[in-house]
């Protein structure tokens, strides 16, 4: 006769608390996209301490969050159908550039990737976006952009249920809706490009 299972030491109502569900996608901030592959319990200073095991594939990465800390570190669930139509519509604005130093611009750009917020992120996509007749990226302005690209169209294909280059194909023409900024004066806010960069194949 099967034993029932014991509830674990000092349990709080786990699926109200974290309202996160096996096998579920979610983002963490600092990483994207990823799956809750387990739920692990470990024992620390004689503790017991519940963890979500996420696997992040495309990054070959495994992080334990400790379930009580879920909305200390912003691990939320993936956004709503409606917060991608708003992400996506933002690609298509226009460009806020301020005019300070690429070094403290860059860093915001930084802050506004992690942060977890899928319009925020699409606003860094919008803003590092060039097309064809644009002036090319500089480096680090390409490296910054394409984080952006990556962690929004991971997001938009599980959200959606497509493959990631769909994703990055229904980026692209909502980018393309966007008014052009090839003139010097949107353009010359950027720093100038420090090294040669082939430009993305469209």
């Amino acid at each position: 006769m099967a034993k029932p299972t014991p509830a674990p030491a000092k349990a709080k109502p786990a699926a109200p608390k974290h309202g996160f569900k096996l096998n579920e996608f979610i983002v963490y901030p600092a990483h994207g996209v990823g799956q809750i592959v387990g739920v692990e319990t470990q024992e620390v200073a004689g503790f017991s301490l519940e963890l979500f095991v996420v696997s992040f594939i495309k990054d070959k990465m495994i992080l334990k969050v400790p379930t009580s800390k879920v909305a200390n570190v912003g691990m939320r669930k993936l956004a709503e159908a409606g917060v991608v139509e708003k992400a996506l519509g933002t690609l298509s604005g226009r460009a806020r550039i301020k005019r300070t130093m690429w070094s403290r611009r860059a860093q915001e750009y930084e802050a506004k990737i992690n942060s977890g917020d899928l319009v925020t992120i699409a606003e860094v996509v919008r803003d590092l976006y060039r097309s064809d007749t644009q002036p090319e990226q500089s480096y680090s302005e390409r490296q910054l952009y394409e984080a952006a690209l990556d962690r929004m169209a991971r997001e938009v294909a599980a959200v959606r249920k497509l493959i990631d280059s769909e994703a990055l194909k229904l980026i692209e023409s909502f980018l393309q809706k966007g008014p052009r900024r090839g003139q010097k004066a949107d353009a010359d806010v950027a720093d100038e490009p420090d090294e040669e960069d082939v430009d993305r194949a469209a």
